[in-house]
Protein backbone atom coordinates (compact mmCIF):
# COMPACT_ATOMS: atom_id res chain seq x y z
CA UNK A 1 0.00 0.00 0.00
CA UNK A 2 1.53 3.26 -1.04
CA UNK A 3 2.18 5.87 1.98
CA UNK A 4 0.40 8.63 2.62
CA UNK A 5 2.87 10.49 3.77
CA UNK A 6 5.02 13.13 2.03
CA UNK A 7 8.86 12.56 1.98
CA UNK A 8 10.11 14.70 4.21
CA UNK A 9 11.18 18.03 3.06
CA UNK A 10 14.73 20.11 3.13
CA UNK A 11 15.10 22.98 5.40
CA UNK A 12 16.33 26.15 3.62
CA UNK A 13 19.78 26.28 5.62
CA UNK A 14 20.53 22.99 3.70
CA UNK A 15 19.62 23.49 0.43
CA UNK A 16 21.45 26.91 0.77
CA UNK A 17 24.42 24.50 1.85
CA UNK A 18 24.66 22.41 -0.55
CA UNK A 19 23.73 25.13 -3.41
CA UNK A 20 26.99 27.20 -1.54
CA UNK A 21 28.95 24.19 -2.63
CA UNK A 22 28.07 23.35 -5.46
CA UNK A 23 28.23 27.07 -6.56
CA UNK A 24 31.56 28.26 -5.16
CA UNK A 25 33.32 25.00 -5.39
CA UNK A 26 32.05 22.93 -7.53
CA UNK A 27 31.69 20.29 -5.42
CA UNK A 28 29.03 17.13 -5.52
CA UNK A 29 26.33 16.97 -2.43
CA UNK A 30 23.89 13.98 -1.48
CA UNK A 31 21.42 14.36 1.05
CA UNK A 32 19.94 16.84 2.62
CA UNK A 33 19.85 16.49 6.66
CA UNK A 34 22.78 16.48 6.69
CA UNK A 35 24.38 17.70 3.48
CA UNK A 36 26.98 15.40 2.51
CA UNK A 37 30.07 16.10 0.34
CA UNK A 38 31.00 13.32 -2.32
CA UNK A 39 34.61 12.21 -1.96
CA UNK A 40 36.92 11.00 -4.68
CA UNK A 41 35.90 13.41 -7.51
CA UNK A 42 37.47 16.55 -6.59
CA UNK A 43 39.28 15.77 -3.23
CA UNK A 44 39.87 12.53 -0.76
CA UNK A 45 39.90 13.04 3.00
CA UNK A 46 42.62 11.55 5.33
CA UNK A 47 40.50 11.39 8.94
CA UNK A 48 42.54 11.20 12.20
CA UNK A 49 41.38 12.00 16.17
CA UNK A 50 41.04 15.69 16.17
CA UNK A 51 44.28 16.03 18.82
CA UNK A 52 46.56 14.04 16.60
CA UNK A 53 45.45 16.98 14.04
CA UNK A 54 46.37 19.76 15.47
CA UNK A 55 49.58 18.48 16.44
CA UNK A 56 49.97 17.52 12.44
CA UNK A 57 48.92 20.75 11.61
CA UNK A 58 51.89 22.06 14.07
CA UNK A 59 54.58 20.01 12.56
CA UNK A 60 53.82 20.27 8.87
CA UNK A 61 52.28 24.05 8.81
CA UNK A 62 50.44 24.68 5.02
CA UNK A 63 47.68 22.08 4.02
CA UNK A 64 44.40 22.73 2.23
CA UNK A 65 40.98 22.50 3.67
CA UNK A 66 40.49 21.43 7.28
CA UNK A 67 37.05 20.26 8.91
CA UNK A 68 36.70 19.54 12.47
CA UNK A 69 33.74 17.06 13.33
CA UNK A 70 33.19 16.38 16.92
CA UNK A 71 36.40 14.65 18.27
CA UNK A 72 37.60 13.71 14.46
CA UNK A 73 39.44 16.05 11.95
CA UNK A 74 39.29 15.62 8.27
CA UNK A 75 42.67 17.47 5.96
CA UNK A 76 41.05 17.56 2.63
CA UNK A 77 43.91 15.61 -0.11
CA UNK A 78 43.48 15.21 -3.47
CA UNK A 79 41.34 13.31 -5.13
CA UNK A 80 42.87 9.62 -5.73
CA UNK A 81 45.37 9.97 -2.14
CA UNK A 82 42.78 7.60 -0.50
CA UNK A 83 44.16 4.84 -2.58
CA UNK A 84 47.76 5.78 -2.05
CA UNK A 85 47.42 5.68 1.45
CA UNK A 86 48.43 1.85 2.70
CA UNK A 87 51.63 2.10 0.21
CA UNK A 88 52.62 5.22 1.35
CA UNK A 89 52.19 4.22 4.93
CA UNK A 90 54.43 1.06 4.15
CA UNK A 91 57.11 3.19 2.71
CA UNK A 92 57.11 5.63 5.65
CA UNK A 93 57.47 2.36 7.56
CA UNK A 94 53.95 2.51 9.47
CA UNK A 95 52.71 -0.34 7.71
CA UNK A 96 51.84 -3.06 10.36
CA UNK A 97 51.51 -0.43 13.28
CA UNK A 98 47.56 0.00 14.00
CA UNK A 99 47.22 3.67 13.48
CA UNK A 100 43.44 5.61 13.95
CA UNK A 101 44.58 7.11 10.34
CA UNK A 102 41.94 6.77 7.37
CA UNK A 103 41.52 8.03 3.93
CA UNK A 104 38.02 8.19 2.91
CA UNK A 105 38.07 8.38 -1.16
CA UNK A 106 36.33 7.15 -4.04
CA UNK A 107 32.51 6.22 -2.95
CA UNK A 108 32.54 7.62 0.15
CA UNK A 109 31.26 11.47 1.91
CA UNK A 110 31.78 13.83 4.76
CA UNK A 111 29.30 15.85 6.46
CA UNK A 112 29.50 18.76 4.80
CA UNK A 113 30.68 21.91 7.25
CA UNK A 114 28.70 24.71 7.48
CA UNK A 115 30.12 27.21 4.43
CA UNK A 116 32.45 30.02 5.84
CA UNK A 117 30.30 32.67 7.51
CA UNK A 118 27.47 30.16 8.07
CA UNK A 119 26.30 29.38 11.95
CA UNK A 120 25.76 25.68 13.09
CA UNK A 121 22.26 24.65 13.74
CA UNK A 122 23.27 21.79 16.06
CA UNK A 123 26.18 20.94 18.73
CA UNK A 124 28.55 18.73 16.86
CA UNK A 125 28.21 20.27 13.62
CA UNK A 126 31.18 19.90 11.68
CA UNK A 127 32.94 23.15 10.49
CA UNK A 128 35.83 24.18 9.31
CA UNK A 129 39.14 24.90 10.78
CA UNK A 130 40.73 25.91 7.56
CA UNK A 131 37.95 26.91 4.73
CA UNK A 132 38.47 26.21 1.19
CA UNK A 133 39.09 28.90 -1.08
CA UNK A 134 37.45 29.77 -4.57
CA UNK A 135 37.01 26.95 -6.85
CA UNK A 136 40.33 27.94 -8.31
CA UNK A 137 42.12 28.07 -5.11
CA UNK A 138 40.98 25.05 -3.85
CA UNK A 139 41.47 21.61 -6.01
CA UNK A 140 45.56 22.85 -6.88
CA UNK A 141 45.80 23.82 -2.81
CA UNK A 142 45.24 20.31 -1.86
CA UNK A 143 48.18 18.11 -0.59
CA UNK A 144 49.17 15.80 -3.49
CA UNK A 145 51.92 12.62 -4.13
CA UNK A 146 54.20 14.81 -5.94
CA UNK A 147 57.11 12.13 -5.74
CA UNK A 148 59.06 10.74 -3.00
CA UNK A 149 58.92 13.79 -0.47
CA UNK A 150 58.87 16.26 -2.92
CA UNK A 151 55.84 18.33 -3.74
CA UNK A 152 54.90 19.24 -7.17
CA UNK A 153 54.04 22.95 -8.09
CA UNK A 154 53.00 24.95 -5.23
CA UNK A 155 50.57 22.09 -3.45
CA UNK A 156 51.80 20.67 -0.05
CA UNK A 157 53.64 17.49 0.17
CA UNK A 158 50.69 14.37 1.43
CA UNK A 159 54.32 12.43 2.27
CA UNK A 160 55.09 14.88 4.89
CA UNK A 161 51.62 15.57 5.69
CA UNK A 162 50.49 11.58 6.38
CA UNK A 163 54.04 11.12 7.94
CA UNK A 164 53.32 13.57 10.07
CA UNK A 165 49.39 12.98 10.88
CA UNK A 166 50.68 9.19 11.09
CA UNK A 167 53.68 10.05 14.01
CA UNK A 168 51.21 11.84 15.93
CA UNK A 169 48.13 8.97 16.09
CA UNK A 170 50.95 6.15 17.18
CA UNK A 171 51.79 9.57 20.05
CA UNK A 172 48.20 9.25 21.05
CA UNK A 173 48.36 5.46 21.51
CA UNK A 174 51.12 5.55 23.04
CA UNK A 175 50.03 8.26 26.04
CA UNK A 176 46.38 6.39 25.90
CA UNK A 177 48.28 3.53 27.01
CA UNK A 178 50.86 4.25 29.48
CA UNK A 179 47.26 6.55 31.03
CA UNK A 180 45.27 3.38 31.09
CA UNK A 181 48.14 1.36 32.50
CA UNK A 182 48.97 4.18 35.18
CA UNK A 183 45.20 4.81 36.04
CA UNK A 184 44.52 0.62 35.91
CA UNK A 185 47.11 -0.77 38.17
CA UNK A 186 46.33 -1.86 41.76
CA UNK A 187 46.93 0.55 44.46
CA UNK A 188 50.34 0.21 45.95
CA UNK A 189 51.76 -2.03 43.53
CA UNK A 190 54.84 0.02 41.59
CA UNK A 191 55.32 -0.50 37.67
CA UNK A 192 57.28 -3.34 36.29
CA UNK A 193 59.33 -0.74 34.80
CA UNK A 194 59.77 1.31 37.67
Amino acid sequence: MPSLVPPPRSSPESDDCAQWYARELGWATAGTSPVRLLTGLSFDVLDLPAAAGQAALRRVGRTGPVVLAGRRMRLLVAAGSADELPGLLDWLEWGGITLDLSAIGSGGHITAPVPPGGTADSPGTAFWLRPPGSRQETEPSLPALGGLGSSGGDAPDLVRLVDAAATECHRARIAHARTHLWTHRPTGQPLAFS
